[in-house]
Parts: C-alpha cells; sequence; structure tokens
C-alpha cells in the first residue's frame, strides 16, 4: 500500500526536459509538439498552431469559378470569411467565448520531419520555407489572418488553433479528401437556434418552457412542425416572432439585448393574449397530452396564430404597443388585439396574407398563403386600421 502511494505522488517527468533538445536542435524552423493518428489508409498529425504562425504556415489554393481542378478546394465564398471575423469580433468584445473548428491540410510526407516520440506522441519539425496546403478550413484561415494582421490582432494573437496534417502528396487524393469532408447536411435554423442562448433566439427558449401554447409543442429541432406528433411550431417560428415584437424585423438577432429583462414582460403579455383569444384559448390551457392530432390540424388548418405569418403578424402588432422605457406592453391593447378575429376566413387577412387560388387540385382548398413581408405589412396595417390605432 505504501509503495502503491509513493509512485502515485512522485512527480512525472516534465515534458519540457524531453523536448527541449529538439527546439534546441532545430531552433531556425517552426516546431510543434503533436499527435500521430492514423485514419483511411494515411498517416496524420494534429499539431496546435498559435494565430501569428497561421498566415506564414497554411497557404488556400481555392478551385476558380468554371475548374474545379484548379484548386485543392471550393471556390472562396464572399464574405464568409468576413461573417467569421464580425462572429470573433463580437464574440471577443463581448467577453464570451467562442471556437473555430479544426483546420486540415495536407503536406508531401518528405517534406516535413516526424520524430516519433512513441505512444503516438511526435515532435513535427516544419522548415522555413514549407507551407501547407489547406483542404478544409481556408475561410477560417483567411479571417484569422484578417484579424491577426489588423489593429485588433491583439485580441486573438493568445490563441491556438488545431491543424490535422494529412501526409498526403497527391493532388487528386486531396480533391478527395475534400470532398469528403464536405458530406455534411447544412443545419435546419430551427436547430441552430436552439443551440442559442442569446439573442432572440435566447427569449424564444424562455417562451418555450414557459407560455403554455409554445411548451411541449414546439419542435425545437426541425424545419416544419409535425402535426402527427402534435407539434404547432418550431424555434425558428418563435425566433422570428420575437424579433418582430423588439425589432420590427423578423431577422434582428436582437444581439445586444438582455434576455430576461425582455423575456419576462413577453411571457406575461402572451399569457394573457393566448387566454383571452378565444380561437387560442383552448389549445393554450390543454395539455398536449390531452390534445388529439385532428384538434392540432384543425387549429392549424383554421387560424393564422397556428401558422409562422400569424406570430409575425402579432409580434409586429405587439411590437407597437410596447414601451422600451418600461418594458411594459399596454395591457389594454393586448386585449384589443385578443378579440379581433383571427381565423383564416376573417375578412383582415383577405387579399393580403390569404389568397384565392382558382387553380387549386385540392378543391377543398381553394386559398393559398402569403408570408412574404408585403403581404404581412398590409395585414398588419389593416388591423390597425380596424382597430383605430391609425
Amino acid at each position: 500500500m505504501f509503495e502503491e502511494k509513493r509512485y502515485l505522488t512522485e512527480p512525472n517527468q516534465p515534458l519540457d526536459e524531453v523536448l527541449g533538445p529538439y527546439y534546441a536542435k532545430y531552433h531556425r524552423e517552426k516546431c510543434y509538439p503533436g499527435l500521430i493518428l492514423h485514419q483511411g489508409k494515411r498517416k496524420m498529425v494534429q499539431i496546435n498552431v498559435p494565430a501569428g504562425d497561421l498566415p506564414t504556415l497554411l497557404l488556400a489554393k481555392p478551385a476558380l469559378d468554371n475548374d474545379p481542378d484548379s484548386g485543392k478546394n471550393r471556390p472562396e465564398a464572399p464574405g464568409h470569411a468576413e461573417e467569421i471575423t464580425d462572429y470573433l469580433l463580437k464574440r471577443i468584445s463581448k467577453g464570451k467565448a467562442w471556437i473555430l473548428g479544426t483546420l486540415t491540410a495536407n503536406v508531401a510526407p518528405d517534406k516535413i520531419e516526424i520524430i516519433d516520440l512513441g505512444r503516438g506522441i511526435c515532435f513535427v519539425v516544419i522548415p522555413r520555407s514549407v507551407k501547407f496546403d489547406i483542404t478544409d478550413g481556408q475561410h477560417r484561415k483567411f479571417a484569422i489572418d484578417k484579424l491577426i494582421q489588423s489593429a485588433d490582432g491583439e485580441l486573438i494573437a493568445d490563441n491556438d488553433f488545431p491543424l490535422t496534417l494529412v501526409l498526403e502528396a497527391d493532388f487528386q487524393q486531396c480533391q478527395i479528401d475534400f470532398k469528403d469532408m464536405a458530406q455534411t447536411k447544412p443545419l435546419d435554423k430551427s436547430l441552430l437556434s436552439s443551440y442559442e442562448f442569446e439573442g432572440s433566439s435566447g427569449i424564444a427558449k424562455a417562451l418555450i418552457q414557459q407560455v403554455p401554447i409554445f411548451h411541449a409543442k414546439t419542435d425545437k429541432v426541425g424545419k416544419n412542425p409535425n402535426t402527427k406528433k402534435k407539434l404547432i411550431y418550431t424555434m425558428n417560428y418563435i425566433t422570428r416572432f420575437v424579433s418582430c415584437v423588439f425589432a420590427d424585423n423578423p431577422n434582428d438577432n436582437l444581439e445586444d439585448c438582455d434576455v430576461e429583462e425582455l423575456a419576462q414582460p413577453l411571457v406575461s403579455c402572451l399569457n394573457q393574449f393566448f387566454s383571452e383569444c378565444k380561437h387560442t384559448r383552448f389549445i393554450s390551457e390543454t395539455s398536449v397530452d390531452d390534445l388529439t392530432i385532428d384538434q392540432i390540424f384543425e387549429f392549424k388548418e383554421n387560424c393564422i396564430l397556428g401558422r409562422s405569418v400569424g406570430l409575425e403578424i402579432l409580434g409586429r402588432l405587439l411590437h407597437c404597443i410596447f414601451d422600451p422605457d418600461s418594458n411594459e406592453f399596454f395591457h389594454q391593447q393586448v386585449s384589443q388585439i385578443a378579440k379581433i378575429d383571427w381565423t383564416r376566413s376573417s375578412e383582415l387577412w383577405k387579399e393580403n396574407v390569404i389568397v384565392s387560388n382558382l387553380t387549386a387540385k385540392n378543391s377543398g382548398k381553394s386559398y393559398k398563403i402569403l408570408a412574404n413581408a408585403i403581404a404581412i405589412k398590409m395585414a398588419v396595417n389593416k388591423v390597425k386600421e380596424h382597430l383605430g390605432w391609425v
């Protein structure tokens, strides 16, 4: 027992003592500790690269627009690198955590030296004249380059970026590698919103938890709500609604808002609205377990508040009665909005968001719903005129 305890508390030999001689020998080259891995019949090395090294270490070779064989990755997407730079600046300026995924590059095995230290640990020596061709991550590289070379470079200068080196010299195989790594399915906006805790998405999360008509009746990850699963809304529907309420713009992310400060008055407002509105009261007050699929279908079919377009109209109307100084909604006006006819057959929605569809194949559905900005604006103005707000 005594011997085991002594072994566990005995200090390990510092790694610096092992690597020190290598750093001394190769002090004129770029050197990194690394991990060796094998995958897909190839040998790879994972290293962590300081931000300042990336501009001189990595070389992007994007293909020309009409010549995919001219490069090792896709043509540069205009504005994408700038989006990544903006993301970094916004997160850093707010003191928030941020992350960029691993970059992947290839290099001919004879261009670098890998000293195997055992157990998959290695020491990577890169001659100063060697640059790696990016296989995946060119826009991240451009964004980091731009930021590190700008007046704001100190913001990321002390950060490291993981880089996977594929020991591969064959140009065609590098293109195949890029194609293989690009086999990812785009994420639905609802799924992306569900992973956000700030701005309009953060407020939407609070609504889903505290507003009964949304709770357990919202698809938090999908693009479209599945009626057969008793789902009425999606995360994206509610996020856009929140943006309409506080910015009169469904695409405003409300990045600088105080989530808790805005969420609570909106929760109170909506619980008042959905309980006073005769078209939503039953759906709102009934647990999803007690609702039938037919009842959900009927609500979504006959009440525009069961659709994204109805939520956007409601959001823009609530925007008109929100006092940003007191963070309060005018309760009397909330009651006014609750009393209007929110059914699809209402005159308020005809020839704006609900229009005739004489060419419909289904004779029982001789209408179509328009959700464009012009149609919604017309509907909102018609309601405001109906209520005497203009």
